[in-house]
């Protein structure tokens, strides 16, 4: 069996924004140095010295870089520099996300259409020089119309992504909200997964969490839609789309199923008996779970992991793959679907 690391990342840098259209160049990021003032850590514990100014806000460089990769292969200055670590970590595919754009940002339409076309741009060109071992999630612009939406989508489809960015909240709506529904139904048209990545697109939440680890902003909305969707039937309006929860481990899936169950008998609705199959969901989970309490609740089928490759938080374990495999409490059966088939079926790889 292959490996299929659900979850990895790319590091912007000024290369993600050189295909911004000659009348949006204003718009490009600035990079800037810190002199003096009080200083920030990284999550490794290290200074933090650059950072982006997006909009007018400062969003930190080097916050939640992983001194275990390369800055060529990180920031893919150099794919195959890339594709080199991934043969030493035994790893056959990545699924890429961002990182800067894993928090709010920005509110401007202008400005989130111009990055998140040349961001799209940008992954396109590295999944062209890796042989299909680099596939993407690809940024919708969700401020725009949905044409512009669409458009984005298409060209994503066309150039290597397997799935759409999303993170736990988006333009200050949930993810059950019924403005959502066109995005849905492209999905499902064009093939594509929607991984809802922790990370939160709400500045309102941003604000009333900004001073705590990350635990409230990024990784609780991203539950937070896993509940909301299936408690308003989301799924079963799109038949067609197959939805992932990415970085937030799967501890949480016996909790949320059984709240989910309770409400359901409460309001005289049937629980599906594999909600996960029945409502075509994955979950990644870490090394750090209790993988058989977990799949002797929801399954084997399910379950993906990845590495979070490039990033250093508490979900970042770039052995996990081999972990995962190595590690002797989960049958080779259960292995080899977190490891490969399953992460096939979500991001629809063949």
């Amino acid at each position: 069996m292959g490996s299929i690391d659900a979850d990895a990342h790319v590091i912007e840098n000024p290369l993600t924004f050189e295909y911004i259209e000659e009348a949006d160049q204003k718009l490009r990021p600035m990079v800037v140095q810190q002199v003096s003032g009080s200083t920030v850590a990284s999550n490794e514990g290290g200074v933090q010295t650059r950072f982006w100014v997006i909009d007018g806000r400062v969003q930190p460089m080097e916050g939640n870089v992983g001194s275990n990769t390369s800055e060529e292969s990180r920031e893919m200055r150099d794919v195959s520099s890339r594709l080199k670590h991934m043969d030493e970590l035994e790893i056959d595919v990545q699924v890429l996300f961002p990182t800067v754009f894993l928090r709010a940002w920005t509110q401007n339409e202008r400005i989130e259409y111009a990055l998140c076309r040349s961001y799209n741009r940008w992954l396109a060109d590295i999944w062209k020089k890796a042989g299909d071992r680099l596939r993407w999630a690809v940024m919708p612009p969700l401020l725009s119309s949905w044409d512009k939406v669409r458009a984005e989508l298409e060209f994503a489809k066309a150039h290597g992504a397997c799935s759409i960015f999303i993170r736990g909240l988006e333009i200050e709506k949930k993810l059950s909200d019924q403005h959502f529904y066109p995005l849905w139904e492209m999905a499902g048209e064009l093939d594509l997964a929607v991984a809802f990545h922790s990370g939160n697109n709400s500045f309102a939440v941003r604000d009333i969490y900004k001073d705590e680890a990350g635990f409230s902003r990024s990784k609780l909305p991203v539950v937070g839609a896993f509940h909301s969707l299936l408690m308003e039937g989301v799924p079963s309006k799109f038949p067609k789309v197959r939805w992932g929860f990415v970085e937030v481990s799967a501890q949480w899936l016996p909790y949320a199923l059984n709240d989910l169950e309770l409400r359901f008998k409460r309001k005289g609705k049937r629980f599906p008996k594999s909600p996960l199959k029945e409502n075509n969901m994955w979950v990644a989970c870490q090394t750090t779970d209790d993988l058989p309490y977990i799949i002797q609740h929801v399954g084997d089928d399910h379950l993906v992991i990845g590495t979070d490759y490039g990033h250093a938080d508490t979900s970042a374990q770039i052995e996990a793959l081999r972990l995962i495999r190595d590690n002797g409490t989960l049958p080779k059966a259960s292995v080899d679907k977190i490891l490969d088939a399953n992460a096939r079926a979500l991001y629809g790889l063949s």
